[in-house]
């Protein structure tokens, strides 16, 4: 059932509803027709690529791959960044334009979404147990702020990170930046292994 202006239809209609009702915006949408070969949609093949920062998850799968949509001859994905500004927009871009003329979409474009702002509530149970085995502590949940502008808090947070090597909660942060500036940098006093912690959005 295609959607007027060549949308392409919702991959899950239970992660719709779900994505809905806790205020997440839009999902993943999966392509009506099947990609050049016959054999795989534009939504499945941008599903599979992974984020340059954290090639462990899926662009999907932290929540920045917003939607696949038919235009015309073409198809339109829609990402959204982690944060304004974020030095690997490029190069997800890029990944996503590569992934895509490889599978025979040779008119393909991608557009970035500033909002709804993206928040780590929106990464998947499958991409935070991706990063727990990956020694990447995921994030709790994101603050809930009124509309309007963003306080900006400077102190430390209070709530306890556990170790996701070891499960002690109390450990230490090392350094407010990780290896990019949404992580942090920790260690545990238990088994005494840095860890990354993905801070919450």
């Amino acid at each position: 059932m295609s959607a007027p202006g060549g949308e392409l239809r919702s991959a899950s209609l239970a992660m719709v509803s779900t994505a809905e009702s806790q205020g997440l915006g839009g999902v993943v949408s999966a392509a009506e027709s099947q990609g050049p070969a016959g054999v795989v949609s534009a939504a499945e093949v941008a599903a599979t690529v992974t984020d340059p920062e954290l090639p462990m998850v899926t662009l999907a799968e932290l929540g920045i791959l917003r939607e696949v949509r038919q235009t015309g001859d073409g198809v339109e994905v829609t990402i959204t960044p982690t944060y304004s500004g974020c030095p690997a927009m490029e190069a997800i871009r890029a990944d996503l334009l590569r992934a895509l003329r490889r599978a025979g979409y040779e008119n393909a474009g991608v557009r970035t979404q500033l909002a709804p702002a993206w928040t780590t509530d929106w990464i998947s149970a499958e991409g935070r147990a991706k990063l727990a085995a990956a020694g990447i502590s995921p994030p709790g949940p994101a603050p809930r702020r009124a509309a309007g502008p963003v306080p900006l808090r400077l102190g430390a947070r209070e709530e306890p990170i556990a170790c996701p090597r070891c499960g002690e909660r109390q450990t230490e942060r090392l350094a407010a930046f990780g290896a990019t500036a949404c992580r942090e940098l920790r260690r545990c006093p238990a088994c005494r292994e840095p860890f990354e912690h993905v801070k919450e959005i």
